[in-house]
């Protein structure tokens, strides 16, 4: 038992992963409950862009949970570029908001998504060697959460948890699109 409560005390770093609906729905429970129980809490958001109107923005924002949304947007909605420049950015604040921030939970939501790209280069402005360091040399006793689709073996290799949601059955195969207060 002492080996389990020394390792919680330094911090876990949890994946969420998969190509089923939940994610980052996951995650974001964790934020309310950390910060229920007075942890301070930031969730960065890779993908979304400051101009969405997502729920988790609007509520958490009420609650007084930090959440910064540093993309912009779907990939196909903008050019490479305008994503290279955002995931530049965002990582750049990631790593301050990790090693400086004195959170004692930090969301990387949808970092494995822009980590997984392929149809353009990401790897100069969100190098992996940098986010496996991040996991591994983050301040003791926080805890970090990774979402997103095509996690990378190698974040896997250093998570202490690892949950893959698995779809089973979704409305999007019956054509019912994005749902308010579902999706966003």
């Amino acid at each position: 038992m002492e080996k389990r409560e020394n390792k919680a005390k330094r911090g876990l770093a949890l994946v969420y992963t998969g190509d089923g609906k939940g994610k980052t729905t996951a995650a974001l429970g964790l934020a309310v409950r950390a910060a229920g129980q007075g942890k301070k809490v930031i969730v960065i958001q890779f993908i979304k862009s400051p101009e969405s109107k997502s729920g988790e923005r609007i509520i958490f924002e009420k609650l007084g949970i930090e959440i910064v949304q540093t993309g912009v947007g779907f990939t196909w909605t903008k050019t490479p570029e305008e994503h290279r420049a955002a995931f530049q950015k965002a990582w750049a604040f990631a790593k301050e908001m990790v090693q400086f921030g004195g959170y004692d939970l930090v969301i990387l939501d949808e970092l494995n998504n822009a980590l997984a790209i392929e149809t353009f280069p990401i790897h100069d402005v969100l190098p992996l060697e940098e986010v496996l360091e991040m996991i591994e040399k983050r301040p003791k006793g926080m805890h970090l959460v990774i979402t997103g689709r095509s996690a990378k073996d190698e974040i896997i290799a250093k998570a202490d948890l690892v949950t893959e949601m698995k779809p089973m059955k979704h409305y999007y195969d019956e054509g019912i699109p994005a749902v308010r207060g579902i999706e966003f």
